[in-house]
């Protein structure tokens, strides 16, 4: 595989620009990362960067909001933007030739937003709409529970926040947030399509150059205890989310932690789903994912069955999580080898995907990984590495949650 076209820049006052030209496409894409997720979040206003993202997005320079919007769909920009637990981003993707238009605007968003106070009380009605309508959907309620439960506080603070924290923000909460966050240093802007780099070097500098300031991002991290938690819920279905330790990202073992999870849950033929749902019938779904911070990792599994049978899905899906000590089939490997080649190949021909992977890359890694690295390490996954990796890291140090009407027994 060809050499990408990759190039980046750091400037004096702390932004990253990290470009990749891709001149088989005519659409560019751009990921700005900038800190101020929901980690940040003071304990009494949780939810506080939800809430922040949306109304920044409500007018900027000498535009209002409705402005703002029709400017944007002007450009024909596909766009969003999100909350995670370090960063918010801000997303979009256009046609090439509108993407220095679109880098205004974005410029404008960052360093000039309105934040207007008439339109907060809005904004927090809908994050209490989003919140409340976690109560409808167990199996996300679940999952946000675990990650509240096993990731060291605040890393596991779920975005959508509570409602006496949506319900106490003021203008002056959502300005202090934007003034302690929104700075250069520590953001990064990675963009990804048929571009020119010196021309858009120059024009980030233009628009960004004069940028000033350091984010406040320190954390005091509170790990949390593994165990078991039940929240009795009168459903007909249980749900069952469970995880345990892993490897972060840039780890030696890495790889080998995503051929694991490739194993387990990496399509119909993996693991889980044909023990645990094609031969025993046990459950309607069940899967393992991965997710990692710079700090820590983890490997989260969910499971949803009937009431009846979920004490057996969760002790069959842990005797498949520890199975895989004893033994992993060339088999397997050459199929997860395939699914991780394919969705390589597959992120390549996407501008936003690409421009995703750039600034996840730098952030995690101060670098960014090339498709010969990353294709190089899953040719090097083997059955023995995979098994040596799960040896070392074995489904220890549980963390289980599980909603339904009756507790279940947990593993000793």
């Amino acid at each position: 595989m060809a050499d990408q076209d990759i190039n980046h820049h750091t400037f004096p006052n702390g932004l990253t620009l990290i470009a990749e030209r891709m001149e088989h496409v005519r659409s560019a894409a751009l990921n700005l990362l900038v800190p101020g997720g929901c980690a940040f979040d003071p304990p009494q206003h949780r939810g506080l960067a939800s809430v922040f993202s949306e109304l920044i997005m409500r007018g900027a320079g000498p535009r209002d909001s409705r402005a703002l919007a029709n400017a944007m769909d002007n450009l024909g920009l596909d766009r969003d933007q999100s909350v995670g637990s370090i960063n918010i981003r801000f997303w979009g993707s256009t046609l090439a030739r509108n993407l220095p238009a679109a880098l205004e605007l974005y410029a404008d968003i960052v360093r000039r937003p309105h934040l207007p106070e008439d339109e907060l009380p809005a904004v927090q009605a809908l994050a209490l709409q989003d919140l409340q309508s976690l109560e409808d959907e167990p199996k996300h309620k679940v999952m946000v529970e675990l990650r509240r439960r096993h990731f060291p506080d605040p890393l596991g603070q779920d975005h959508l926040g509570t409602a006496d924290g949506i319900q106490g923000l003021t203008p002056q909460i959502i300005r202090q947030h934007y003034e302690r966050f929104f700075h250069p240093d520590g953001t990064i802007l990675a963009v990804a399509g048929n571009i020119d780099w010196p021309s858009l070097l120059e024009q980030v500098d233009r628009l960004f150059g004069d940028w000033q300031g350091t984010a406040d991002t320190r954390l005091t991290l509170q790990p949390k205890p593994p165990g078991y938690e039940h929240i009795s819920k009168e459903t007909t279905q249980t749900q069952i989310a469970l995880a345990y330790p892993s490897v972060p990202i840039g780890h030696p073992e890495y790889y080998a932690a995503h051929g694991a999870i490739s194993v387990l849950s990496g399509g119909m033929s993996a693991r889980l789903f044909t023990e645990v749902r094609e031969k025993r019938g046990l459950c309607y779904s069940v899967w393992a994912s991965y997710q990692t911070f710079k700090e820590c990792a983890a490997v989260l599994c969910y499971a949803g069955t009937t009431n009846e049978r979920a004490q057996e899905t969760l002790d069959v899906t842990l005797a498949e999580l520890r199975r895989l000590q004893e033994g992993v089939e060339v088999e397997e490997v050459d199929c997860l080898r395939a699914r991780l080649k394919s969705a390589l190949i597959m992120q390549q021909e996407s501008t936003s995907a690409r421009a995703g992977a750039l600034a996840s890359d730098w952030y995690f890694l101060g670098r960014v990984r090339s498709v010969d690295e990353i294709q190089s390490a899953v040719n090097a996954l083997t059955p023995d590495a995979i098994v040596e990796h799960v040896r070392h890291y074995p489904p220890r140090d549980l963390t289980i949650v599980t909603l339904g009407p009756k507790p279940l027994k947990p593993p000793a």
